[in-house]
């Protein structure tokens, strides 16, 4: 691991490496991206509407987010784009076959709404969400795995669809649709679920009809790998989107503990792998499987890094993972990373029919660079190389200010949201790649939309004000004053970690905010610079020329219309240019502030796709994020404050 860590912040750090020193989840992508260069083919023919390209993707997405390299999301939406014509359509979208596989990409079209706001994108996906309203569902409404299976509901499907119909939900305010969501995971546990190993059956037939399935209780025979690892990724995804407290929240996480506890036993000791049926490893024929596998050391991986199961449970990730480096990975005469061992298919029923017995699982071939397998490979390398990075924040609490900053509008879907400068908006001025680095170093998110207290500051280890309202902005913005800023100081004196990122004085109050900055030697002045025209990135080029103790790697960055920096003590100047302050951080007390008069690292600035490769944004964010969690005082145990939407 520590060598892994080595790479990773070198990575991270933009220094550039061979392809076998890159990290695996870019190796992986890179493969992928040399076989399916613009559209998605794994037969002869021409290219179709797949799940398992979806399954690639959001793999791909992960590395886009921890690394913030563009050429991964410009990868993403290319390859959507084949399919996503401007007037919404989806070229071999088939809605009427009721296919929930054909639901699952909508999750890498969400993503590119969600990035670029472009329309195409949300007629896509509303056409996607509009199967849900129609799809055929069982007596007790779950979906059926696809209309020319009736009745049926297979493990797969909560892959499917569910992660997709839950991101919709929430950015769309159908609260309801949560109670779905938690039934249809409920029932097919219930239903599926071995009450002596704790393992759930591939498949179950509502009408105990199909000749696979078991006339008493309507499952299919057997155990899958894949089908375990494709519920598993459904739990853990799905809980990204599931409101805090919507009772089916705690139904899911529960649900996902015994699936841990289940999985972790057919582990194999050995190697520390999943064997294609899970249960029966020495049995003749039976092999360890790459997708199984990586899935599950996905599922616990991540499961672990967001508190949902146990800490112990991630060394049955480590070990898993491991195992797969070691069995399955390869490098070609050409310098390709392949990944072996993934079972191209397997189902129930059809034609030629598929009896669900252990001969059809194990006549099924195994392939190279299959691409469930390879997608859900770099999944569990986005995981496990987040899991390698150091954790500074572990126990801390970021709290992003949203009293000051309060600006508000009605997202695509019509619902009033906060937008601007704050974690969950992922358009160009949104925090949300900001919100993914503090999240890689173990810290957790908030948000505080009332006025600083001494008690509402107490859970935060480290708070953050960016671009306070002026009349532009808000109706009614809130201005600093004399008592918040005394709750600020104090706060900060006793040991906080005090983040400072304003804009140039016309793009946000100064006045009443150097109220609060002037307490700490940091004056946010009105001589404005970096007046960047259009695509003249030179113009707001920062350079880091001297030793600083908080920006080691990072050379160049990328500021705009900035506020320069009046400093006088405790503050000092971290990096000064043309003799104008840029970056100042005072220590005050026990305390830490760190201040720039823009808010550099907002989405568009460090997602990779705008600005030249030689802007060190996100290498820069990531070394700032890691000193001020080092600076934050021991980590707290109470949860971070909650951010109202």
């Amino acid at each position: 691991m520590k060598q892994l860590l080595t790479i990773l912040l070198i990575t991270i750090s933009a220094t550039v490496l061979d392809a076998q020193q890159l990290p695996y989840s870019q190796q992986m992508s890179q493969t992928a991206m040399n076989i399916w260069p613009d559209s998605f083919k794994i037969k002869p023919g021409i290219a179709r509407w797949s799940y398992d390209q979806g399954v690639i993707l959001k793999g791909i997405e992960g590395v886009w987010k921890l690394y913030g390299d563009g050429k991964y999301f410009n990868y993403i939406q290319h390859s959507m784009d084949f399919y996503v014509q401007e007037d919404g359509s989806i070229k071999d979208y088939k809605r009427e076959e009721f296919n929930i596989d054909h639901t699952n990409n909508g999750k890498v079209v969400m993503l590119l709404y969600n990035v670029t706001g472009k329309e195409k994108y949300k007629k896509a996906i509303d056409l996607i969400r509009s199967q849900f309203n129609d799809h055929p569902r069982t007596k007790e409404g779950s979906f059926w795995h696809k209309k020319v299976y009736p009745w049926q509901v297979w493990l797969d499907g909560l892959y499917m669809g569910q992660p997709f119909y839950a991101e919709y939900a929430k950015l769309a305010g159908q609260d309801s649709v949560f109670d779905d969501i938690a039934r249809q995971f409920i029932n097919i546990e219930r239903h599926t679920r071995d009450a002596k190993t704790g393992l759930l059956y591939h498949g179950w037939d509502e009408s105990k009809t199909q000749k696979w399935a078991n006339k008493e209780t309507g499952c299919s025979p057997h155990f899958w790998g894949r089908a375990l690892g494709w519920f598993g990724v459904a739990l853990v995804d799905v809980l990204d989107h599931f409101p805090e407290d919507h009772p089916g929240r705690d139904s899911v996480i529960k649900i996902l503990n015994r699936f841990a506890k289940a999985v972790t036993k057919v582990q194999d000791t050995k190697s520390g792998l999943w064997y294609d049926i899970v249960d029966l490893p020495n049995r003749p024929k039976n092999y360890p499987e790459a997708s199984a596998s990586s899935m599950l050391v996905y599922t616990l991986a991540k499961a672990v890094r967001k508190g949902y199961i146990p800490a112990a449970y991630f060394q049955h990730a480590k070990k898993g993972y491991a195992g797969i480096i070691r069995e399955f990975i390869e490098v070609d005469k050409n310098g390709q990373t392949n990944l072996k061992g993934t079972v191209s298919v397997s189902g129930l029923g059809g034609n030629p029919y598929r009896d669900g017995s252990f001969d059809y699982y194990m006549s099924e071939p195994v392939v190279v660079n299959d691409p469930k397998g390879m997608g859900a490979f770099i999944l569990a390398s986005v995981e496990m190389e987040i899991a390698a990075l150091p954790k500074p924040g572990n126990g801390k609490n970021v709290v992003l200010d949203n009293y000051f900053n309060n600006e508000w509008r009605k997202n695509g879907f019509g619902v009033n949201m906060r937008r601007h400068y704050t974690w969950d908006d992922t358009e160009n001025g949104g925090f949300s790649l900001f919100g993914n680095i503090w999240q890689a170093y173990g810290a957790n998110l908030g948000g505080l939309d009332v006025a600083p207290t001494a008690a509402n500051l107490k859970k935060a280890s480290v708070y953050i004000m960016v671009d306070p309202d002026g009349y532009k902005d808000t109706k009614k913005p809130n201005y600093m004053d004399e008592q918040s800023a005394a709750e600020i100081s104090n706060w900060v004196k006793q040991g906080g970690v005090l983040l400072l990122m304003t804009n140039d004085t016309a793009n946000c109050d100064l006045q009443h905010f150097n109220i609060l900055s002037d307490k700490f030697g940091i004056h946010f002045s009105d001589r404005g610079r970096n007046m960047v025209k259009n695509n003249e990135f030179e113009t707001g080029a920062v350079y880091n020329k001297n030793t600083n103790p908080v920006f080691t790697q990072t050379k160049k960055m990328y500021l705009k219309e900035i506020s320069v920096l009046d400093l006088k003590a405790p503050a000092t100047s971290v990096i000064t240019q043309d003799a104008d302050v840029i970056f100042a951080t005072a220590a005050y007390g026990k305390g830490t502030v760190f201040a720039v008069g823009d808010p550099w690292l907002y989405n568009e600035y460090l997602d990779g796709r705008k600005i030249p490769a030689d802007y060190e944004n996100f290498t820069a964010a990531n070394e700032l994020v890691r000193w001020l969690l080092n600076k934050a005082a021991t980590p707290v145990k109470t949860p971070a404050v909650k951010p109202k939407k």
